[in-house]
């Protein structure tokens, strides 16, 4: 599935927000913020705790629930972010959206892309494609963008090892 850049990839974001290791610095956010193209991404310390605290926040949207709870813990998400989304032209692109204002700072950036990220993937895809990786072992965020909209797993190495431990508890011997 394809989403544009400010659906999917922000909801990728999202999802990374949340896999990503504590402590939340603007060291180790500042390559994760450049692979999904987040142009204003030195954070201060203090806008990288921010940042952890909001991945807290965003958490909860990728558990298993009823669209309703994801709608709701979603709307929670672009409340809170309380952006003011805007059409701009810049740098000879057409019309296209940015979801906080040009001085909002990188902060409240993250915010509200992600929250909107994350509710353009429930409205035009599915509340479904937001999920935690079914291997025990795992659990991390992701955004299902395959075609079908049924993932399972964070990654095809986590369904493979999952796979293969299925496989080994039915066929080991029992004694």
């Amino acid at each position: 599935m394809h989403f544009n850049h400010y659906g999917g990839e922000a909801a990728r974001l999202a999802a990374d927000l949340v896999n990503a290791p504590a402590p939340f610095t603007p060291e180790a956010l500042e390559p994760l913020l450049a692979a999904h193209d987040i142009a204003e991404r030195v954070l201060s310390p203090e806008q990288a705790q921010e940042t952890a605290a909001w991945a807290l926040r965003l958490a909860p949207c990728f558990a298993p629930q009823d669209t309703e709870e994801r709608c709701r813990r979603v709307n929670e998400l672009l409340s809170a972010a309380a952006s003011r989304p805007y059409i701009t032209t810049h740098d000879g692109h057409g019309p296209h959206l940015h979801y906080s204002a040009p001085d909002a700072g990188p902060a409240a950036h993250i915010r509200a892309v992600t929250a909107a990220g994350l509710a353009y993937v429930v409205c035009f895809a599915a509340p479904t494609r937001l999920g935690r990786c079914a291997r025990i072992a795992c659990a991390r965020a992701y955004v299902d963008t395959s075609r079908n909209g049924r993932r399972a797993y964070c990654t095809v190495r986590c369904a493979n090892n999952d796979a293969v431990a299925r496989h080994r508890r039915r066929t080991e011997p029992r004694t």
